[in-house]
């Protein structure tokens, strides 16, 4: 069971169930790899700590898509994204909410859930840092959510564009942006809001 106490954690990774089959998904790969071994670092530290895991994805256009479909189709044998899906295949206990738009508060039920497991702060990982991961966190700011977004457990499809974001999300969004080489997560929970 999820550590219910105020000021509680949740293990946000945002896209990463992906098959990089899109313009400059390419581009992402190298970066995407990278960043998924360190949330499969950061997502033990999360289980060993009693932090709930939460996948929000993306539903690739397909609107019957539930976890299994979306899992599937990102695993199929062509897809360029299979090596997330093997380093992060999303687990039985883990939560999985299929997002529609950037935001993964956006037209989900994450405002409902981080509520009822007692969250007041959130890690964001996954892709793509300057679009889905800032406009979550902007999301998750606006709400008063603690924030902490590791610089290594997120990717865009350059990393001018991954740094841009995290210092947007570091000055505007009082986000926690250092890497998980520099900030174990037992240290960012023992910190407190």
């Amino acid at each position: 069971m999820p550590d219910t106490a105020p000021h509680a954690a949740a293990l946000i990774i945002i896209d990463m169930i992906n098959d990089l089959d899109f313009e400059g998904g390419e581009d992402l790969r190298a970066a995407a790899e990278a960043a998924a071994r360190r949330i499969v670092a950061l997502r033990e530290e999360a289980d060993e700590a009693g932090v709930p895991v939460i996948y929000v994805n993306d539903n690739f256009g397909h609107w019957h898509s539930e976890r299994s479909s979306i899992v599937a189709h990102c695993d199929r044998e062509d897809s360029p994204g299979r090596a997330l899906i093997a380093a992060l295949r999303p687990r039985d206990s883990d939560y999985f909410i299929v997002k529609p738009q950037f935001s993964g508060f956006y037209a989900t039920n994450l405002p409902v859930l981080l509520p009822q497991l007692g969250v007041s702060r959130v890690i964001l990982t996954g892709v793509a840092a300057d679009i889905c991961v800032l406009f979550t966190a902007a999301d998750a700011h606006m709400r008063e959510y603690d924030l902490w977004v590791p610089g290594d457990t997120v990717a865009s499809e350059s990393d001018a564009h991954r740094r841009w974001a995290l210092e947007i999300m570091r000055h505007s969004m009082c986000a926690e942006t250092r890497p998980t080489h520099e900030l174990a997560l037992a240290d960012w929970l023992s910190q407190g809001p």
